[in-house]
Formats: C-alpha cells, structure tokens, sequence
C-alpha cells in the first residue's frame, strides 16, 4: 500500500496552514519577544511602533481576559511574560497588522529596558542551585547498592547528549477566524488539537464549545508540534476574539528556532558492575535533564527516560534516578523518542566503557545481557513476546557479523590515513503513553448513500502516513476499493477530547477505534443482507464490492447493500471508542505494566573515519527490525530510514549551541547542520524480522514512528571505534554529538604526552 498523500506532496498541492484562503481583511501578527535570557522589565515603550500605518493592534497579558497560563503538566508558563523574562525568546507581545512586513518592522520600534538577572544554562548549575521543574523521581529493582560488592568488574563515568532541534519544514503557526455567535475557528499545525482547544478557552476565559480546532496535516512535528504548537495558536485566537477578524500567525525560521524548546540535552552519570562472564548485575544512573524555563512536557520527557534506561538488557539490579532541572532556556519538548534515546545512549555508553577497559568487544556484553521473556524491567512490568535475541540473532547471522568485523579490520591493517569502527545496537522501545489516562481515541465512520465512506479520527497526518493505515482499515472490513475512501481533517467538533498524535501509539488508538467503527457497521450490513437473501448472517460475507453466501457471489454489490440499508433505516454511521487494555501504572510506587507492548530490533552501523580531517562516512546500517506483521511494508519502511538519520544526526552532527547569556547560535541552516543526501549512510538494508506481532498493535502492526531513531546511537560508537583504531591513547569520550571538530581532537589526543 503507498502513502496516500504522496501524488498531492509530489505535485505540491498538499494543503498546509499557510495554504489556508484567508478571508478579506484578515489581518498578520508577529511576536514580541526577549531579547535577553533572564531578567526584570523596567519598562516597555509600545507608542512608535503602534503609531506605525497599517498597525492595528499590540497585544500584551493585560488583554487576557481568562488565565495568562499555558502550562500542560504544571501551570507555571504564561503565554505573555508580565513582569520578567525567562528565557531569550519568550513572547512579551504580539503585533497585529495589515501585513506581515509592516508587523516585522513595528517590531523593530518597540522600545524595552530588561534588568538582568542571573541565567543558568547547564543542568549542573540548575542542580547546584536547586532550580528544579519538579521533584526527582526513580526506579528500582533489587539491591544495587549490595551487588556492586559482588561485582568482579566495576566502573564509572559520565555523559551529555546534547538537545536537537526539530526542524520541521512547516514551521510554528495558525490562522483564527472568528465566527457567528462568539465562536472561533482554529486551523493549526499541531498533534494535539484538542489541547489547543483547551488551552485557548482557558485564556479566552470562555467554554470549549466555542472553539473549534481544526488539522488537515502538519509539515513535519517530530513532537516539537505536541505541545508548543499551543501558544502561536492561542495568540492568534486573543487577537481574533479582540478584533472580531480573522488573525494568521505563521513563525519564520530564525522566529522559530530562536522561541521554540528542542531535544532535551542530558548531564548523566553511571556506574556498571558485571560479572566475569560479562553479566552485568548492577547498574546505577542519575540523569539531569536541562528542561528550560518552565515544564513543558519535561516530566514526562524524564520518566520515559527511567523506563528506557537500560534498553534491551535484563539487569537485576537496578537505580536509576532523573532530575528535570530548570534553566534559562526555552522550555524543551518532545521529540521523536521521548526521553528513551538520552537514557539508551548513558547504558551504551556505560558498556562501551566497561568492554574498553576489560580489553573485549562491545558486543560481547551486549549480547549476554540481552532481555528474555519473563525477565522484568526496573519499573515492574514483566518481559512477554521478546523478539530481543531473536533480532540479534537474525542481525549478526544475515549479515555475517564476523565477516563484517574482518572486513574492517583488514581495512584499518591496510590503511593509515582512513580507519573503519562498527558497532551494534540493539533497541527495545516501549508504545504507549506513559501516562495511563492518555491511551485512548475515538473514531466517527459514515457511510454515504453512494457507498463511499468518510472517516473523522484524532490521528494527525504528519508524514507518518497514518491517514493511508486508516484507509486500509475500512478498506480492508468493507473489501472496497481504497478509492472510495475518504479521510477527514482532524476537528475537535468531529472527534473530541483527544490524546495527541504522539509516543507513537496514533496508528494503534486511532486505527483499533476505526475497526471498532467499521466492525459494527459490517455487523449491521450483514444482517440486512442475510435478511434479503433469507440466510443467517454469520453466512454473508463481503468481498470486492459484492455480497457472498458462504463462497458464492449473490447479486448484491456493495452499492446495492448500502441502498437497502438506508431503505431498512439501518444507521450507517457509528462513533467507537477504544481504550488499550492491561495497561496501568502507579507512580507512588513506580511500578506498574505502562506499556501495551514493546518494539525490538538491531542494527549493525560500519563508519569510515578520515584521519587527517576528522570528517566521516556511514559505510553501511544494516538492520533486523521488528514490524509485527506489518500492515504497510513500505510506509513502515520510509519511517524505520527518516527515524535512523535523524538519530544518526543527533549522534553526530547536529550541534545545540547556546552561549552563556542564554542565547542561541545555532539559530540558522548555516549554522546548525542536519543530515542530508551527501551524510547519510551509502547502504540502508531494513529486514523484518519473523514475528507473530501482538494483539494490541493494530491488526499486529507494531508501532514504527520512535523505535528506529535508537538504531542512530550505534553511529557515535562506530565513529569513537574508528578513533580507537588509529588512536590507541584514545580516551573514550561520551560526550555527544561526536562532530568532526571532536572527532579530529580524539584521533591526535595523547594524555600522556603534550605531544599532539
């Protein structure tokens, strides 16, 4: 099945926010934001730029009429900052004017006078000035503490892994249009409709009811759209509701980069103790999570963090400890992976150093501690349906892992200039949210007179392909032609109080309550069926447009049915519900079963270092994943690549920079790098791995969004092996993205010398 959105992108006819036919007079705004990273305004001077022709209006939190407060998880983020700053970037004001251009250089007259205050940029220096978002949390199993004596190998040592900014190509906006009767009309790029609807009620200070948010599809989110997609929409709805016209607010790219949170970077220590047969029996990690100004997502960021911490290994004993620590930077948000990469990259790097300093190969310790069914993770869930080793297996069998590890070393026998590294990595990946209350969606299904279907979920299209997954669904209970399909927008009127599209699980919520949906219409039609043909209905079947008995093609085609359906006064729409079963957790224990199921999967990454540059290749990445049975082998496919790059770019190139005023300098394409066409790996080879799926995945099609961007980890160890190879003073480093200037400083560091 191919994305059904592929013909409308190629043509670049897909429809976008900025794509929306704005009503005449609908007017354009620009934020007012800090230009300094943490400090008291002294004064404000708003009179020149409002005198500007063609302003209409500056908005500030005294226009507010209900709460100037935007915070999700806790109320601690106002929408317009009042009397200080927090963070460089943070929206004081929005100007309101004829056009975009004229708004920019109103922007450009307001005159601000900011007493500076101190600004904490690190995670350490939040701890040490006990500027937390919240209290710490941890998760435990057995005795660490105790095992740690019983260990023959013991070792410490730290990390960072720096944020990562999303980049979607749709940036940040929305376009508000007020309607009859006090109502507003919302069309954002955002995953969480229905949070923009709340958040924009409770500053209007009016019902629900009266907003209505709507989402055709989003130019990429990566979850930097889950929750800071809110504030750009609630501006433009203050402005709408204030003006009575429509109000279209859409960031540029330095507005974006410069006032949106990103990856949350990491501050982490370590200690691992294994046996002699490289079993590895405790591990202990505190984890420092710098989450900007204020909440945010940040701690449900970190508590995912805590239940990937020791990815796919069975460790018996377990302590592992998060602190989100507040900072003068935007808050950070969700991307891709949630928290689980920063702590798979603290237990890879902790058994990368373990195998360094015992003298073996990495993947050794890897695969002795590999998770079995029945072993238990650190926050209580049991290990069921465990495709770790079988992953592995498949990996290092299929691709002949020691004829891979010969290969390289030949190489770097034979080469000086350039040196290869390959390294493993194994994932395992939780699917749910975390946050128990959130698993559930709804879906709205009509079938028209024609027999053509219209189908309403809170599944938000965005690149993922879930609108063409939802299509197969009906198509595929109906036996009808993918043609007659429809998906609707995402609309909070349609389908309401959602979870986002997000923590990978929008296929799975929004496709169950689709086949919920589309169950029972079938039941209906059958027994319409039955009823004319005078059988029982367990007997009719539906199959290419037309009615069987048993195996035997009736008269009936699909158009036909729906007529006497209708003819009947049979309901042909149906509104399903689906919340994922089993699942729970209690966080005053820490313990629970949060996730539906787990996604495996390995992946074997050869580089090639450039040892007088410091520059690098991907050789290869060859990967045995765990699809489930997957229900769109191609669309499954395009996600496990973009994931991979952009974990390989998070691993490597892409640098987070701010410097110590709080201010960003990787704040344009010149100056923060992704990777593109000429960095990606020369070979991607992806390989299902043979697997019976599991019940809760839609039609055991096991969720494909977060997983693979894990496989991206291996990347640093790859790279930091071909430093070992040339250098053998090297000191391993933990300290990601491993980008050419590190990786040059590495190949001709001698610590025992001054000699470099």
């Amino acid at each position: 099945m191919k994305n059904m959105d592929s013909y409308t992108h190629v043509r670049g006819e897909s429809l976008y926010v900025d794509d929306v036919n704005v009503r005449q007079g609908t007017f354009h705004a620009v934020v007012f934001d800090s230009s300094k990273a943490h400090g008291k305004i002294k004064s404000i001077d708003y009179s020149e730029a409002q005198a500007l022709e063609g302003v209409e209006r500056i908005f500030t939190y005294k226009d507010i009429p209900g709460e100037n407060e935007i915070g999700g998880i806790i109320k601690d983020e106002p929408l317009f900052a009042e009397r200080e700053v927090h963070f460089w970037g943070m929206p004081i004001a929005l100007i309101v004017a004829e056009s975009e251009f004229i708004a920019r250089k109103a922007r450009g007259l307001v005159k601000i006078d900011i007493e500076e205050l101190p600004i904490i940029t690190t995670a350490k220096q939040a701890k040490e000035n006990d500027s937390l978002i919240t209290k710490p949390r941890s998760f435990s199993l057995g005795d660490a503490e105790k095992a740690f004596a019983d260990c023959d190998y013991v070792f410490e040592g730290e990390t960072f892994s720096n944020g990562q900014e999303h980049l979607y190509i749709e940036a940040q906006g929305a376009y508000a249009e007020p309607l009859e009767n006090g109502n507003i009309k919302i069309t954002s790029s955002t995953q969480g409709p229905t949070a923009v609807q709340k958040t924009v009620a409770q500053v209007l200070g009016i019902a629900m009811h009266k907003i209505e948010v709507d989402v055709t599809r989003l130019g990429g989110g990566f979850g930097g759209k889950e929750d800071q997609a809110t504030p750009w929409a609630v501006m433009a709805a203050l402005a709408a509701y204030h003006l009575n016209q429509s109000v279209k607010l859409i960031l540029n790219r330095h507005d974006d980069l410069r006032m949106t949170g990103k990856r949350h970077p990491y501050e982490s220590s370590y200690k691992i103790g294994l046996s002699k047969d490289l079993k590895i029996l405790a591990y202990e990690a505190e984890f420092l999570q710098n989450a900007g100004a204020a909440a945010d997502l940040s701690p449900a960021v970190a508590e995912r963090t805590l239940f990937h911490a020791t990815n796919s290994y069975y460790i018996p004993n377990v302590e592992v400890a998060v602190a989100s620590c507040k900072t003068n930077l935007p808050p950070n948000t969700a991307f891709r992976g949630f928290g689980g990469p920063q702590g798979m990259f603290v237990i890879e790097a902790a058994i990368a150093k373990a195998a360094h300093e015992i003298g073996i190969p990495t993947r050794r310790i890897q695969e002795a501690n590999l998770l079995d069914d029945n072993d238990v993770f650190s926050y209580g869930q049991i290990a069921t349906k465990v495709e770790a080793k079988n992953t592995w297996k498949s990996a290092t069998a299929t691709f002949n892992i020691a004829a891979l590890e010969k290969e390289v070393e030949d190489f770097n026998a034979s080469n000086s200039a350039f040196k290869k590294g390959l390294a493993l990595m194994p994932i395992c990946f939780g699917i749910s949210f975390t946050n128990t209350p959130m698993n559930h969606a709804r879906a709205l299904v009509h079938i028209y007179l024609d027999g053509s279907i219209g189908i309403s979920t809170a599944a938000v299209e965005m690149g993922q392909g879930v609108n063409t997954k939802m299509m197969q669904i009906a198509a595929d209970v109906f036996s009808i032609p993918i043609e007659k399909i429809k998906i609707e927008t995402t609309n909070t009127t349609r389908v309401a109080n959602t979870s986002p599209s997000a923590a990978s699980s929008t296929a799975d919520l929004n496709g169950k309550a689709t086949l919920k949906a589309c169950k029972v219409l079938l039941k209906r039609l059958k027994t319409v069926a039955a009823t004319y043909l005078k059988v029982t209905a367990e007997q009719i079947t539906l199959k290419d447009e037309f009615v069987y008995i048993e195996d035997k093609k009736s008269k009936f085609e699909w158009t036909q049915l729906i007529s006497m359906a209708m003819l009947e006064r049979v309901a042909l729409t149906e509104n399903a519900h689906y919340a994922t079963p089993e699942i729970h957790f209690d966080k005053t224990k820490e313990k629970g079963h949060p996730f539906a199921y787990h996604v495996y999967g390995t992946a074997i990454i050869t580089a090639t270092v450039d040892c007088m540059r410091g520059t690098y290749e991907f050789d290869s990445v060859k990967i045995v994943h765990d699809y489930g049975k997957s229900m769109s082998e191609g669309i499954d496919l395009g996600q496990v690549e973009g994931a991979l790059a952009q974990g390989i770019g998070w691993m490597t190139m892409e640098e987070i920079a701010y410097n110590d005023e709080g201010r960003l300098l990787s704040n344009a394409l010149s100056t923060y790098k992704i990777p593109d066409i000429f960095s990606v790996p020369k070979e991607v080879e992806v390989i299902p791995v043979e697997t019976q799926g599991h019940e809760l995945a839609i039609l055991k099609s096991k969720a494909v969004g977060e997983p693979p961007l894990m496989y991206g980890i291996g990347a640093y160890f790859a790279i930091q092996n071909a430093i070992k190879a040339f250098n053998s003073n090297y000191d391993l480093k933990f300290h990601a993205p491993m980008t050419p200037e590190k990786v040059l400083m590495g190949l001709y560091e001698n610590p025992n010398t001054s000699q470099h």
